[in-house]
């Protein structure tokens, strides 16, 4: 019996990554039975006939903060013992090919999407197993961020990318490097030849090459990369 990951996204605006997990190798892998994406909006759990889900925050400040109400019952509306429950924020840890890695292998992932300043830490305290950042940057929402890890995690579920789903092996950040240069037909474009090593047929060679060139290109554009060690588990 295939596995299949349960997604749910707890975001005020569903309609950003709707069209976005019906397309590609989102909507064949939910064809395919490997992944199920569902999306719970919050405002759907409030009282108010305005359904609101934000208020100023205490203190005051700029912005306002999303209440703990509304965000507290839409993840409850879905948890079950084996979910993990990531809020996407700036403040979690950050994302990488590791975590992408060890959280195709949960069964429940809740995305919940931030938005405004952020949410009431009480959120935190009470409905959290992680925290998880895309990069140090704002965006208008988390529903943004929501899309960048589901596409990093369900893409690696086995039969998600078919045939070129060995090729996801030698991908950058699979190991701490970059990935080689590419090239294709036709030979020669605008005075710039393919590497006569790749045309050669000697494949212990052009693997040689492209090691050369993978760590030759961490060390000009990622240096910081090559002080991290391989992830252990690369199943």
């Amino acid at each position: 019996m295939t596995n299949c990951l349960d997604i749910d996204v707890i975001t005020i605006f569903p309609g950003m990554l709707d069209g976005f997990l019906r397309e590609s190798m989102m909507k064949r892998a939910e064809q395919l039975g490997l992944a199920r994406f569902n999306f719970i909006n919050p405002r759907d759990f409030t009282t108010d006939v305005h359904r609101t889900v934000d208020d100023r925050p205490y203190g005051g400040g700029p912005g306002m903060v999303m209440k703990p109400e509304p965000l507290f019952e839409a993840i409850e509306s879905v948890r079950r013992p084996d979910s993990s429950v990531i809020l996407m924020t700036p403040q979690g840890r950050p994302f990488n090919q590791g975590i992408a890695r060890e959280l195709k292998k949960q069964t429940h992932l809740i995305c919940v999407c931030g938005h405004y300043e952020g949410v009431d830490e009480r959120i935190r305290q009470l409905a959290l197993t992680d925290e998880i950042s895309i990069g140090d940057y704002v965006l208008t929402n988390g529903a943004l961020a929501a899309a960048v890890l589901i596409d990093a995690v369900v893409r690696l579920l086995p039969g998600v990318l078919g045939a070129g789903e060995e090729g996801t092996e030698e991908e950058s950040f699979t190991r701490p490097l970059l990935e080689y240069p590419h090239y294709t037909r036709p030979p020669e474009f605008k005075g710039l030849a393919v590497p006569e090593i790749l045309l050669s047929g000697n494949h212990a060679a052009i693997r040689q090459w492209r090691e050369e060139q993978a760590v030759l290109r961490t060390h000009r554009r990622r240096p910081d990369l090559l002080e991290i060690p391989p992830p252990l588990d690369t199943d």
